[in-house]
């Protein structure tokens, strides 16, 4: 079963970090949603309050099939000023392991120096100055080991590309079907 780790800041995309969690918990793998702040207790960006399974500096140095990370401007603000995520994400990219982000959540791999100018990624429009690489106006790239998603409109069909990525075809229209989504 693949294992991944969904960073959660306060100013979370809401309906980013749940899709994600839920899609992928679908597809029967383990997902690990981890506080980055000192609590478990997290805010999203309209006001939802969440409570993380785990804090981060109690899995960091777990190992994670992919790190997914969700957007949101705040959020991804405060996963850019986390030094352990980034640090965890340079890991990451290093042992060749699976990276996504979503929605502005790109500029935190930007900000990791995880990202190489030749990659392709998307992010929300008003990001893309930010991420120094190809950036295409698609709700879903792939492309060398990062998955990326353009905004929260994408977040299902996003959820279910990494899904397929960690498992299989078959597994993520499964996944779909059972949602009522044409994928």
């Amino acid at each position: 079963m693949a294992k991944v780790l969904v960073p959660l800041a306060n100013g979370f995309e809401d309906i980013e970090a749940v899709a994600i969690i839920d899609v992928l918990r679908r597809g029967g793998v383990e997902v690990v949603p981890a506080a980055i702040h000192s609590s478990r207790e997290v805010m999203s960006a309209h006001g939802i309050p969440m409570k993380a399974d785990q804090l981060l500096s109690d899995v960091i140095d777990e190992e994670f099939d992919a790190i997914i990370l969700p957007g949101g401007g705040e959020g991804t603000d405060n996963l850019k000023n986390s030094d352990t995520l980034i640090r965890r994400i340079v890991r990451q990219r290093e042992e060749g392991r699976l990276l996504c982000a979503i929605c502005a959540a790109p500029t935190v791999l930007q900000e990791a120096g995880v990202l190489d100018p030749s990659q392709f990624v998307t992010c929300y429009p008003t990001c893309q100055m930010q991420v120094d690489c190809n950036w295409v106006n698609e709700p879903v790239v792939e492309h060398d080991g990062i998955i990326t998603g353009q905004a929260p409109g994408a977040a299902t069909v996003f959820a279910l590309v990494v899904l397929k990525t960690l498992t299989d075809e078959v597994i993520a229209k499964r996944v779909a079907r059972g949602m009522v989504f044409d994928f």
